[in-house]
C-alpha cells in the first residue's frame, strides 16, 4: 500500500479501502476457484495490483471513457483500473464463466457502479471503446483482428485510442509488424525484480 500511494498519492480513503479489500477478497474466492497461483497470491499485490496499475503509469483515462478488458480471468486488469479511475466505465470479458461469476462479486463487494462483466469472447462483443487491455491473453497478430472494430473512431485522451498491452519479455519478434507500437517498461515505476521485463505495450488503432 505505501507503494500504491507513492505513485498515487491522491487516492481517496474509499479508494484506498477498496485496494485493502482485494487480497482478501481473492484469497477467500481463490479457495473456492483456482484463480491465481499459490506463489502468485503470496505476491498478489505486486504481481496482480500493481502490474495492472502500470498501465495507469502510462496513461490516466478520462471520465466517460469506456475501456475494455478482453480475458479478464479474475478481473485484471479491469478491476484495479476501475478503482483507479472510477469516472471510466470498464467492460471485463472472459470465455470462462467461473471467472466472470468471481469477478461480479468481487465488483459488488467492492461497489464498483462502473464495471460491467459478462461471459462472452472478444469476437462477440460490439460496445464500441476508448481501449482495450488485457494482461498478454495471445499474441498481438491473432488479438487485433478480435477487438480492431471495438476502436472508437474519435478520440478524447492524448494517445490516439486503441490497445493497451501487458507484456513481458522480448517482443521485437512479435511486434516487428506493428511498426507504430510503443513498448513502455515497467521498470521505471516499479523497482521490484518481477518488473524489470514487464512492460504496457501501447498500439493506436
Amino acid at each position: 500500500m505505501d507503494k500504491l500511494l507513492q505513485i498515487f498519492p491522491n487516492l481517496t480513503a474509499e479508494q484506498l479501502k477498496q485496494f485493502e479489500l482485494l487480497q482478501g477478497l481473492y484469497s477467500e474466492w481463490n479457495a473456492k476457484i483456482n484463480l491465481i497461483s499459490r506463489k502468485d497470491m503470496d505476491s498478489f499485490f505486486e504481481r496482480h495490483v500493481l502490474h495492472s496499475l502500470g498501465i495507469a503509469c502510462v496513461i490516466k483515462f478520462k471520465e466517460g471513457a469506456k475501456v475494455l478488458d478482453v480475458g479478464t480471468g479474475g478481473g485484471f486488469p479491469g478491476i484495479p483500473l476501475a478503482i483507479l479511475f472510477p469516472e471510466t466505465d470498464f467492460y471485463l470479458i472472459d470465455s470462462i464463466g467461473k471467472k466472470i461469476k468471481v469477478v461480479q462479486e468481487i465488483s459488488s463487494e467492492l461497489g464498483l457502479k462502473n464495471v460491467t462483466s459478462s461471459h462472452r469472447r472478444a469476437e462477440n462483443f460490439t460496445i464500441k471503446v476508448d481501449f482495450v487491455v488485457s494482461r498478454a491473453v495471445t499474441k498481438m497478430e491473432t488479438f487485433v483482428p478480435w477487438i480492431k472494430k471495438n476502436i472508437r473512431s474519435t478520440h478524447k485522451h492524448d494517445f490516439k485510442n486503441g490497445i493497451l498491452y501487458l507484456k513481458g519479455g522480448d517482443l521485437s519478434e512479435e511486434l516487428a509488424s506493428f511498426t507504430r507500437a510503443k513498448e513502455f517498461s515497467l521498470q521505471a515505476y516499479f523497482s521490484a525484480p518481477f518488473f524489470e521485463t514487464k512492460k504496457v505495450v501501447y498500439l493506436p488503432l
